[in-house]
């Protein structure tokens, strides 16, 4: 018999910035690192002969909890990575959701029904996660073993041994980043112990107690925002640009003192006349939320990626919206190998700075605007 832990990988950025992330590589998150930490205090104590994980960056950061003071080899296995999702690679759930309604409610509710272009079916992962986790059970009989891998992944398998089918694979909980699950492996049989199981993050370290869409029948999380191209040819979406521009420069400096909006509606259709996705209009389901404008040209030569206008509507501001608009920017200038986003926020502006910050900004330089001083702030991505 083998036992085996099974844990999901740590929070990572496509969990942060709610955008669906199979294959995509995303970096662990400043919460994911102290839920790393968490973990390991978890495995102290416990015998592990053996560790596995996916070879993705998010999974063998995670793995790195139960490696330390063991002297244990991490071993990576592409087979263990999470579900390929194809088109949907990279991009907000919001979009996924509204662009493709009917695939978003297999994914949630019947999987085996999915049909992502270029993506990975249920079977196909179910047969490539089984399959590999079996096979490490086998080396491994009589030990102890800890497998760190993913979210889908996991479900998938337990969906499987437990007997289920797609169709019901809402019996089958979520796990959270970092859960844990116990199985006993013996002649080709799984007995699971308990699933899924995060009693070592609390409130403070869970990526769930944040989150409401796993707690949906239908698994839907109607937070997620979506992102459409701004058309400025279109009189209305001008104004709306140029309302939007006025709002967030007047919450930054006090007064609308200082904006010029035929000057920065010029620049805006620079932007969009070689790159029309720098400049989005950002929606929840069909409500208006906020602008996000990007300069892809602004720091180009150096390998960053410049953010003009980072914009919410007031009814959104406060409410963790403002994530998901970061996310987009990371995205967006991941893709074009950039290695850090930059930004300019008014010294006065305490607010924008301490939410900048909590998301991995740092302080660069002070720079003269045009109304106020501006403090010039960069992140890796």
């Amino acid at each position: 018999m083998t036992r085996m832990y099974l844990i999901r990988h740590a929070e990572a950025e496509g969990n942060l910035y709610r955008r669906a992330q199979g294959h995509w590589d995303g970096k662990v998150t400043a919460l994911g690192k102290k839920q790393i930490d968490a973990l390991e205090a978890r495995f102290r104590d416990i015998q592990i002969d053996a560790l596995y994980s996916s070879d993705l960056s998010r999974a063998v950061e995670t793995a790195g909890a139960v490696a330390r003071g063991r002297g244990l080899e991490i071993v990576t296995m592409p087979q263990l990575r999470e579900m390929c999702m194809g088109a949907w690679e990279g991009q907000s759930w919001g979009d996924i959701a509204w662009r493709w309604p009917e695939q978003m409610a297999y994914f949630n509710n019947d999987p085996g029904k999915l049909s992502v272009p270029g993506g990975e079916s249920f079977s196909q992962l179910q047969a490539r996660i089984g399959g590999a986790l079996m096979g490490i059970a086998e080396k491994h009989d009589g030990q102890t073993v800890a497998v760190v891998t993913h979210g889908m992944a996991i479900r998938c398998f337990l969906c499987g041994v437990m007997g289920l089918c797609s169709a019901d694979i809402g019996g089958v909980l979520h796990g959270d980043n970092t859960s844990v699950s116990l199985l006993e492996i013996a002649d080709g049989k799984v007995r699971v112990l308990f699933y899924n199981d995060n009693s070592h993050l609390g409130e403070t370290l869970s990526t769930f107690a944040r989150q409401k869409w796993w707690r949906k029948d239908a698994g839907t999380d109607y937070a997620n925002l979506r992102f459409v191209p701004l058309d400025l040819k279109d009189k209305a979406n001008a104004e709306l640009y140029r309302k939007s521009y006025a709002d967030a420069w007047t919450a930054s400096h006090g007064s609308a003192s200082g904006f010029v909006p035929g000057v920065y509606l010029a620049a805006a259709r620079e932007h969009v006349r070689e790159t029309p996705e720098s400049l989005v209009k950002v929606m929840s389901g069909d409500r208006f939320a906020g602008v996000i404008e990007l300069n892809p040209e602004r720091g180009k030569k150096g390998g960053c990626g410049w953010i003009s206008l980072f914009y919410l509507a007031p009814e959104f501001r406060g409410k963790g919206y403002g994530v998901q608009l970061l996310g987009y920017s990371a995205a967006f200038y991941f893709l074009r190998d950039r290695s850090c986003i930059r930004l300019h926020a008014a010294v006065t502006n305490h607010t924008a700075i301490a939410f900048y910050k909590k998301h991995g900004f740092r302080e660069i330089a002070v720079e003269q605007g045009v109304s106020s001083d501006q403090l010039l702030m960069e992140k890796a991505i």
